[in-house]
């Protein structure tokens, strides 16, 4: 079955060029010109990955990304933004976005992207972690058990102190990434190779940002963590 993807736009020369390209890439496009009607689809027809574009009629993407974060929807959402300024694309990610790209956009990169993000949504394809080590062996395999923060990569879901953490999918990877490779200083360009996997597409700010969602979601005091910390002028660590 094809994978859907929502497209919210109100330029229709945009649909039409995303909605080509993702027929031609083996998807299938459900398409919105408003944000009341992207927000009604997203709802309704059950995408695998939306584009969002910001500046929408009736309700801005901000919102309609608000708004399903929200309710719990995990989607991945690519944020698509006409305006260059910092605060909108750090907005965006805030709010629960996966990513962003800026219009004039490569099709080319905007289909690496929706690749990537729908293979590891649809697959629940998160950084891989290693065996456990032997003190740890009676363990299983899949799960990961620190300072009452348990990952389960078999249900892509993790705990603290027994309750699961309401988390995006990039969220969990991330965590589950850091996890893995306790002590270990890793820096944003890793991270963005291994856990967004992109390569010269990524923008390295995305990585502070959803250190930070996830810093929120997880640490008591997410100003002083206790689990992600940074080495600064190298990157972010797990303290196991």
């Amino acid at each position: 079955m094809s994978k859907r993807v929502l497209v919210v736009d109100d330029e229709k020369n945009i649909i039409d060029i995303l909605k080509y390209n993702l027929v031609k890439a083996g998807y299938e496009p459900v398409c919105a010109y408003d944000g009341a009607e992207g927000l009604e689809l997203a709802r309704s027809s059950d995408p695998d990955l939306i584009l969002l574009d910001v500046m929408l009629p009736y309700m801005d993407g901000f919102e309609v990304c608000r708004t399903l974060r929200r309710e719990g929807n995990n989607v991945p959402i690519i944020m698509i933004t006409a305006r260059e300024e910092e605060t909108d694309k750090v907005l965006g990610l805030e709010l629960g976005a996966d990513d962003y790209v800026t219009k004039p956009f490569s099709v080319r990169e905007l289909m690496a992207r929706v690749g990537s993000n729908i293979r590891r949504a649809g697959t629940g394809e998160a950084a891989a972690v290693p065996a456990p080590a032997p003190a740890a062996a009676a363990e299983p395999a899949h799960l990961l058990r620190v300072r009452g923060l348990t990952i389960d990569t078999a249900r892509h879901a993790a705990f603290l102190d027994g309750h699961e953490l309401e988390l995006t999918q990039r969220e969990f990877d991330l965590l589950s990434y850091l996890a893995s490779h306790p002590g270990r200083a890793i820096s944003r360009q890793e991270l963005m190779n291994k856990v967004w996997q992109y390569d010269y597409y990524g923008d390295l700010r995305a990585v502070d940002v959803t250190v930070r969602r996830l810093r929120e979601k997880l640490e008591k005091d997410p100003a002083n963590p206790a689990f992600i910390l940074t080495r600064r002028g190298v990157g972010y660590y797990f303290e196991a």
